[in-house]
């Protein structure tokens, strides 16, 4: 890896840890909204730096988080989510970047992917609230992680790389010596 994609990396894997740790009471729990899942979406851009980015940063942030939480918590979520949402964020990056072409489709379907995978665990750390609309709480969280996805991917996230495809950032980027994947 070149000395501008490592640094890249990093910059994408401490932007994703400080967004979902300083957002935390809405980057948590079975009804979240994960800001910081918006930046999974310039892997269409930026190819696999941003993919390791945001797993990485996914990674910490989650670790961070639970480390700073009680005890019951900690044994859940280490084996959980520590685990399983960096998981999450690869998968879903991973198909936006090879699905870079077509990046719309691939919010979606990246979105679903982190609403199934954290959504089939979450609802064993944080159960949901009790007026769930009649559907069993392993299925209500995969609908609202889902949702928020949705949101957070397809929507904030596909606006960022929009910007980001203008031609003066274009210019900049490939200033910086990153190579373009769309």
């Amino acid at each position: 890896m070149r000395t501008q994609e490592s640094a890249l990396t990093i910059s994408v894997a401490s932007l994703y840890a400080v967004l979902t740790l300083a957002l935390a009471p809405i980057s948590f729990g079975p009804i979240q909204l994960r800001i910081s899942d918006c930046l999974i979406t310039l892997s269409a851009l930026l190819g696999l730096p941003v993919v390791i980015g945001v797993t990485l940063g996914c990674f910490i942030g989650n670790l961070l988080f639970y480390v700073s939480g009680g005890a019951f918590i900690i044994s859940l979520g280490l084996v959980f989510d520590v685990t399983l949402g960096p998981l999450a964020n690869l998968t879903a990056s991973l198909t936006i970047f090879m699905f870079r072409r077509r990046v719309r489709i691939a919010c979606l379907l990246a979105a679903l992917e982190i609403g199934i995978i954290v959504g089939s665990y979450l609802w064993l750390i944080f159960p949901p609230p009790e007026l769930t609309p009649g559907l069993p709480a392993w299925l209500y969280v995969i609908v609202s992680i889902s949702l928020s996805s949705l949101i957070s991917i397809a929507v904030l996230g596909y606006a960022i790389l929009t910007l980001f495809k203008r031609e003066a950032l274009r210019k900049l980027l490939k200033s910086w010596g990153l190579k373009l994947y769309i």
